[in-house]
């Protein structure tokens, strides 16, 4: 039997603010969490913006023997798993922590960890680092710390493809428990790779912008690193709704595919197999879909081949498309981003409010469709698309319904 899907819990930490509340109202107000980076060494750096988390202070929310065992991404998922979990009502005991599991998405994992023991050993010249940085580095290790905390025994495991992390996390989540192998599943993502280390290695790929995040628009220069982490609660609707769940939203569908072409130029047709798929899988029209939250890094390459793709997917109906991308707000947190931008989709669903594309200044020829610019939008949408495409090719959407 194909069950329901449906979000009862959300969280996250992220540039535009500690909560989901925060979060979404920095989207309705168009906010840039986009600034000058605060780390280590970052006069060696041509790239010195991002999207940082701001007012963060680790020993506001853990002991020093936990911040000796969580790297940053660590922390910043658990700090979301609460909010999540609090919102969701639900204590794991007995049959429900046999079902209930994990699964999370991230690109660099413990990347803050390495780079700090590759300095103490390669440039301090120390022989020993602290007996616990495997563990700590390691990208299942937000993962383990979730399902330690809350006593999930279910299906855990951690989800690397590159920007597309979050999403594939989800997508599994959702068919776990639309197939019956679990009953509850924590899923999302998340991210922390700014610093010196993780800057330094994107700015060979020289897609990285100076200034600042303009996706879509004429006047785009590259993306912007962010860091941060989304973690939602999806639940057999039937189970929700039996114990009296405040339901957010319905995961309605999921698609993966692979351009299979080319390790960082995307594809077209491979993204649009991804869109195309999450509408198949859930039962929907095209005509349906009344919002999207694109991948929208802000490169050339990207932008116009993902409006490309829908136009492909959507034919007439592109056109009374909204799409926006609110990396423009939080920056790309790369195996995080997904999560976070899940958001705009349920504010989209529940709130009525489309999430701007901040930053716009002139339109591309090649990205002529409806990208709600710089201002957001009350709107009543049914049905919303989360996009996100990897580099490597490896492509996942997902399909939200509003209940």
């Amino acid at each position: 039997m194909t069950r329901r899907v449906v979000i009862t819990g959300a969280g996250t930490i992220n540039p535009l603010g500690h909560s989901v509340d925060q979060t979404m109202q920095a989207m309705k107000d168009g906010q840039c969490g986009i600034g000058p980076l605060d780390i280590r060494d970052v006069d060696r750096l041509s790239i010195q913006i991002g999207g940082q988390v701001k007012n963060y202070d680790e020993q506001a929310h853990f002991n020093r023997q936990q911040i000796a065992l969580y790297d940053r991404f660590t922390q910043f998922t658990l700090l979301a798993a609460r909010e999540a979990l609090s919102q969701s009502g639900l204590t794991f005991n007995g049959a429900l922590a046999d079902n209930a599991g994990v699964i999370l998405g991230t690109s660099g994992g413990g990347l803050n960890t390495q780079d700090e023991n590759y300095r103490v050993v390669y440039e301090e010249g120390k022989n020993r680092v602290h007996p616990f940085i495997v563990p700590k580095l390691m990208n299942s290790a937000a993962v383990s710390q979730v399902s330690m905390e809350w006593n999930l025994r279910g299906p855990s495991f951690t989800v690397a493809t590159a920007c597309a992390s979050s999403n594939h996390a989800m997508g599994q989540a959702f068919n776990m428990v639309r197939s019956g192998m679990a009953t509850v599943m924590v899923t999302g993502g998340s991210e922390s790779m700014l610093c010196f280390g993780g800057i330094k290695a994107w700015e060979g790929l020289r897609v990285m912008s100076k200034d600042a995040c303009r996706p879509f628009s004429a006047t785009r220069n590259g993306m912007v690193q962010g860091e941060g982490a989304g973690i939602f609660v999806f639940e057999d609707y039937e189970h929700a709704k039996a114990r009296g769940a405040q339901i957010l939203c319905e995961v309605a569908g999921f698609a993966m595919s692979s351009d299979a072409s080319d390790i960082v130029m995307p594809s077209k047709q491979g993204a649009a197999r991804a869109i195309a798929g999450a509408l198949r899988d859930a039962k929907l029209d095209r005509d349906e879909v009344g919002y999207i939250n694109a991948h929208g890094t802000g490169t050339a390459a990207n932008d116009k081949t993902e409006c490309a793709a829908v136009a492909d997917v959507f034919g007439a109906h592109a056109d009374k498309l909204m799409i926006s991308s609110t990396k423009s707000m939080h920056g790309h947190l790369i195996g995080g981003t997904g999560a976070v931008e899940l958001l705009a989709c349920i504010m989209a669903l529940r709130d009525g409010v489309i999430a701007p594309t901040i930053g716009y200044e002139e339109p591309d020829p090649e990205c002529a469709l409806d990208v709600v610019p710089n201002v957001a939008r009350d709107a009543v949408v049914d049905v919303a698309l989360s996009n996100a495409f990897a580099f490597g090719g490896l492509n996942a959407v997902i399909a939200l319904r509003k209940v």
